[in-house]
């Protein structure tokens, strides 16, 4: 019985053709070895797992195969091939510089590189992550990378291509590797599979896919690993429980729940999760990533940003449909929210629960007034309504008081409120809250007169409003605002000289002759603006600023040259300076 061997090792490409996920790298360096412009330094770099050390073995076999096939590949038959695989060819010499990154190991490179090739046109030196080399082994290299014998070639590979120092990336010809895609990992792993007598769902092959991140070697591993303990019949559902993945299905669960405002289905959906043992901050990041495809699923030309397999993709398409692109954009933000503040939440369970019900009110949003809570601006002091209390089996009259009656105005929408202060009595300022003297709460409903009182007077609040201005009502609410801040002095002289017209139904311009009064007018902007649209009931008034270059601005000059003048235009003065002995500079 043959040997068991992984399968990373075991189906690790052997030639350029079977390279996964590298077409455009390896047509490239297939080209240079059939041009026979090979360059002297070679640097592969790119995530873990994703061909450089198998494409640097490739390129020494194929530089030294005896004889390639017409399609520019190495043969894999000659002997100088079969050496090379086998990994005892003089010709093709490997350093791991992780564990041998001193003065000494480089020496010994150089030491070697004098070396002619026996049997082959070239020698190969493959130095693995290089960047863990010392800085004295990397000057000790210098030279030696920069002229080295016409036999040699030297192919460093790094996972982290910013910590190998610039003098040795100059010397060296650089190839960028890819992440390897999920649509090229599952059809590696369909064909080793087949190869291997596994049965294979998509589905789940996707799911490794996925875990391994871009990585094939990683994905192998996960491949014997689900393979074997599912007994070679990997399946959707054996992967997500192998692996403890999350199932999608819960996702475009939660979406649709979302999208029909359904809170407690969500909240529901949640549950099950965190009974399966899943991580609240695992689910927060899972859901966000649900929601990013969903949103570039959504339009056709970021569709491929997609990283999935093609049936799945259908299946965040049609749902992307169901919803407006500027959910999305809010959906992402409330979950980005909710992961910068679970690290510090007491209760992080609360946290995920509310971030779900502010998913759900998105489209269904509550009415007003509690629809301002998100924007920290609701004044609750505002409900002026009579609480009443709800009978009760113990509720007496001799239980009851009545509270200090506390009267509120109304606030409006564009200014919070100020916490711990009380203003005027408004037109429906009583408010009588009734309170049990004992130990049992008393609860309390709302009018319906005065909940709808309160519903209509927001409403109104809120309402856009879109009145007809006219340049004369413009002026006089204009003046108003410049009484109500003498204090202001820049702004107040500016608004007193601009002369402000009207060159739109809802468009005025002011002209200043000072930038000092442009930075006044933009540092009042949000005041003035939400004034003058309040006085003349048009939400949508603009203002803009300008500079008078036709105004004349006078000149300043020097006190010396100011006198000089003056001594021109009035001999007199100067006489009189010269009386007095006295300078002009």
């Amino acid at each position: 019985m043959d040997k068991y061997i992984v399968s990373a090792r075991k189906y690790r490409p052997a030639t350029f053709q079977s390279v996964v996920g590298q077409k455009a790298l390896t047509s490239t360096l297939k080209n240079a070895i059939a041009s026979d412009r090979l360059a002297q330094a070679y640097l592969f770099c790119g995530p873990r797992g994703v061909g450089k050390t198998s494409c640097a073995r490739i390129f020494a076999k194929t530089i030294n195969c005896l004889s390639p096939t017409p399609n520019g590949e190495a043969c894999c038959q000659c002997e100088n091939c079969k050496a090379i695989e086998r990994g005892n060819s003089v010709n093709v010499v490997e350093l791991d510089a992780a564990s041998n990154n001193s003065v000494d190991d480089i020496r010994d490179i150089t030491d070697q590189v004098q070396t002619p090739p026996q049997g082959g046109k070239y020698r190969v030196f493959i130095i693995d992550e290089v960047h863990m080399l010392s800085s004295a082994a990397f000057n000790a290299f210098l030279k030696t990378l920069e002229e080295p014998p016409r036999y040699v070639i030297f192919i460093l590979a790094t996972t982290e291509k910013h910590k190998v120092l610039p003098t040795i990336l100059s010397r060296c010809q650089t190839y960028d590797f890819r992440r390897i895609t999920i649509e090229d990992m599952v059809d590696q792993m369909e064909y080793i599979g087949s190869q291997e007598g596994i049965k294979t769902d998509r589905r789940g092959l996707e799911v490794i896919a996925r875990k391994a991140d871009g990585a094939m070697r990683d994905a192998l591993s996960i491949f014997d690993q689900v393979a074997a303990s599912s007994r070679g019949n990997i399946t959707y559902e054996s992967t997500i429980e192998n692996l403890n993945v999350l199932d999608y299905d819960y996702y475009f669960r939660l979406v649709d729940s979302f999208r029909e405002g359904d809170i407690p289905a969500a909240l529901l959906t949640y549950r099950d999760i965190r009974a399966k043992g899943f991580d609240s901050l695992f689910f927060l990041n899972g859901l966000a990533d649900h929601i990013r495809n969903l949103m570039v699923a959504a339009d056709p030309r970021t569709a491929e940003l997609l990283e999935t397999s093609k049936d799945v993709a259908q299946r965040y398409s049609a749902q992307a449909t169901s919803l407006p692109l500027q959910w999305y954009y809010a959906a992402m933000k409330i979950l980005n929210d909710a992961d910068v503040q679970y690290r510090t939440a007491t209760n992080k369970q609360f946290l995920v629960e509310l971030a779900m019900i502010r998913l759900g009110q998105l489209l269904k949003p509550a009415t007003p007034p509690f629809d301002l809570v998100d924007r920290e601006i609701i004044p609750l002091g505002d409900i002026t309504c009579q609480a009443q209390a709800v009978p009760g089996p113990v509720a007496n009259a001799r239980s009851t008081e009545q509270a200090p009656t506390v009267a509120h105005t109304p606030v409006t929408s564009h200014t919070p409120a100020a916490p711990h202060t009380q203003t005027a009595p408004g037109p429906q300022a009583d408010t009588h809250i009734v309170r049990k003297r004992s130990g049992i709460s008393s609860g309390f409903r709302l009018r319906d007169s005065d909940t709808e009182s309160t519903v209509a007077q927001y409403a109104e609040q809120r309402k856009d409003h879109r009145e007809a201005v006219t340049i004369e009502a413009f002026l006089e609410a204009w003046t108003a605002f410049r009484n109500a801040n003498p204090q202001q002095h820049i702004l107040s002289s500016a608004m007193r000289n601009s002369d402000p017209r009207q060159t739109a139904p809802e468009e005025f311009l002011a002209m200043v002759g000072h930038p000092a009064e442009i930075q006044a007018f933009e540092l009042a902007m949000p005041k003035l603006l939400e004034f003058l649209r309040k006085e003349l009931r048009n939400d949508h008034l603009t203002l803009k600023v300008d500079i008078d270059t036709s105004r004349q601005v006078s000149k300043q000059i020097p006190p010396q040259e100011f006198l000089k003048e003056c001594v021109e235009k009035n001999p007199l003065l100067g006489e009189l300076l010269v009386k007095l002995d006295a300078e002009l500079s």
